[in-house]
């Protein structure tokens, strides 16, 4: 039983490398960790099926967003922003970088939108990279730090919902925290992913890469091109107002539908969107963001089988058994489990209450303060989600990289973010278990 997360998510691992379908793989490797557990595929299938309504919320709202994101491309205002960026950064492929992160950055704090920016701005873009001879993999990696780094770091919006996570793991497990520490203890690891980040930038992606050639089947709903010789209009203006009421809508509900649904029915009452043209948007919506969002609910229900079979909760009883008292040797089998539980479960913010429950008790026992717990159980939450296939942290990034099918997600996204991200955090947050 305890070596049914390992070989799950190894099966997982093993047939996305060889380009096998994700979707497809991350069933079979549910199926896998349910016979593993002694159940038959009927009720492996069963089981998981039960647990994709668990991402349901998640799954719709990204494809709400990816209309919406359609829509405020029909406007076409996003050709304005990027002629922006096209006038100031072309030629300079660092400063883009740089900026496309503090970009994604913004999208986890302080305008909490998420993923849903990237099928607005990457896409018009892909032509300028291309013509930059910009190794798309670099951007992959820039836009992956935006969308994990400030949170994991930063103690405000989804950084916020973070933190919160492993307060109330510490504290329902019987270990006391307070927000600043758990701040400090995260900043620890957060810079991990900035030395990562910036080694990707300088050494490992700095040369030039010629751009392959676009897949004949590719679909063309999603603009890649600008427009020069667009102007600033008054359906513009309607576009920035939908974009702000969705905004606000979101925020003051803290709901990604109700806010996506928002600046929808307002792009509509504007008339900034025609009425019969809201077919052709959710349609182009869905193509867009379906292969993300159906990914997502497989993800969940393969976290159910897992959950469900006790077979996490397994695997860190029997490790826990033969580590004895060394917290150096602890801290770094701990962050190993972290690694392939997240990987399999695809999202940080779902595997903190379950590494939390197994993880405290025993960094109790072996004498690690609350802040090196936190720093534990936060890096350990956070391993793997860069560079998991499952992984909205990967899976943004190629949906707008790849709109024009020039970019692979495993190969293009997941392997170099895994690299360059896993291995920093890792040695970060042992280093943060030891001293802190």
């Amino acid at each position: 039983m305890e070596w049914v997360v390992i070989v799950s998510v190894l099966v997982m691992t093993i047939l996305c490398l060889l380009r096998f379908n994700v979707i497809l793989s991350i069933i079979v490797a549910a199926i896998t960790a349910g016979l593993l557990s002694g159940l038959n595929i009927s009720d492996s299938i069963k089981m998981m099926v039960e647990g994709m309504g668990g991402a349901a919320n998640t799954a719709l709202s990204y494809i709400l967003l990816g209309a919406f994101a359609v829509a405020i491309n029909y406007t076409g205002i996003t050709s304005l922003l990027v002629n922006f960026i096209i006038r100031i950064l072309t030629g300079k492929k660092t400063m883009m970088l740089l900026a496309l992160a503090g970009v994604a950055s913004l999208s986890q704090n302080l305008v909490p939108v998420h993923i849903a920016f990237i099928p607005i701005l990457i896409p018009p873009l892909l032509k300028v990279f291309d013509k930059m001879r910009m190794d798309r993999r670099a951007v992959a990696i820039t836009l992956t730090f935006g969308l994990k780094a400030p949170y994991i770091m930063i103690p405000a919006g989804y950084g916020l919902i973070f933190h919160g996570l492993i307060i109330d793991g510490l504290q329902n497990n019987g270990a006391e925290i307070t927000t600043n520490q758990t701040t400090m203890a995260m900043l620890v690891p957060g810079l991990g992913m900035v030395v990562g980040l910036l080694i990707a930038i300088f050494i490992t992606y700095r040369k030039d890469k010629e751009p392959k050639e676009a897949r004949e089947d590719v679909s063309t709903n999603v603009a890649t091109q600008t427009d020069s010789n667009i102007t600033f209009e008054k359906k513009h203006v309607f576009t920035l107002v939908a974009i702000v009421l969705a905004l606000i809508v979101q925020i003051i509900f803290d709901n990604l539908i109700l806010g996506a649904l928002t600046g929808l029915v307002a792009l509509l009452l504007f008339v900034v969107i025609p009425f019969k043209e809201m077919d052709r948007v959710m349609t182009d919506g869905i193509t867009m963001m379906g292969t993300i969002s159906f990914v997502i609910l497989v993800a969940s229900g393969f976290a159910n089988v897992l959950e469900q079979t006790g077979a996490v909760q397994s695997l860190v009883e029997v490790t826990s058994q033969s580590l004895g008292d060394n917290q150096a040797l602890i801290a770094l089998v701990l962050l190993i489990l972290g690694l392939f539980i997240t990987i399999g479960i695809g999202t940080s913010f779902g595997t903190i209450p379950i590494i939390a429950a197994l993880f405290v008790p025993i960094c109790i026992a072996a004498g690690f303060s609350p802040m090196a717990t936190a720093a534990l159980v936060g890096t350990a939450g956070a391993l793997g989600d860069a560079g998991s296939p499952a992984s909205d942290s990967t899976l943004g990034p190629t949906s707008g990289l790849n709109a024009d099918g020039k970019h692979n997600h495993i190969w293009d996204t997941c392997v170099p973010t895994f690299l360059h991200y896993n291995i920093p955090l890792f040695i970060f947050g042992w280093i943060a278990a030891m001293v802190l």
